[in-house]
């Protein structure tokens, strides 16, 4: 075999070793991502997210809101509807996961947590300068109730 053949074939070997070896640190990262991936029912009950893959981390979208005259407005006028609003989100360890959350209302984002507590809760918790002390946690709820129309507008339940 020449150098050429031989730098090749090692070279050849070498790319499929490391695209095997990101493919499973890609499953890695989202190992344990099925207890988080649905729809959630926000503490105040007046928004419901819904949390899939996306990419290698997890995302949410703001799929229904409780409004009666018009979708609610992010800062610069667009409708909260279906807005990305958990971004980023990779486990920290066994049981957390950390990314950021958007505030629609002045778009800044903040580092979050979540993790669960229960099959059925959610625990998220924003905080700002990187010290999850300083924030606060809210706590949501599996949610299993009726869609919401095109404009995500939701229909009050007792959940």
């Amino acid at each position: 075999m020449t150098i050429a053949r031989f730098v090749g074939a090692a070279t050849a070997s070498l790319a499929l070793i490391v695209s095997v070896s990101n493919g499973a640190k890609a499953a890695d990262s989202l190992n344990g991502a099925d207890g988080f991936v649905g729809q959630w029912l926000t503490q105040d009950k007046d928004g419901i997210f819904e949390i899939k893959p996306c990419g290698q981390a997890l995302c949410g979208w703001l799929v229904g809101l409780d409004y009666t005259d018009e979708v609610p407005r992010d800062f610069e006028g667009r409708s909260e509807c279906r807005l990305e609003m958990l971004t980023d989100f990779t486990p920290i360890d066994d049981r957390r996961w950390q990314g950021r959350i958007l505030d629609p209302r002045s778009g800044h984002s903040y580092q979050a947590r979540i993790w669960k507590d229960g099959p059925q809760v959610l625990k998220l918790r924003g905080f700002v300068l990187g010290v999850p002390l300083l924030g606060s946690t809210q706590k949501w709820t599996r949610y299993d109730g009726p869609a919401v129309d095109t404009e995500c507008h939701m229909v009050k339940t007792s959940q």
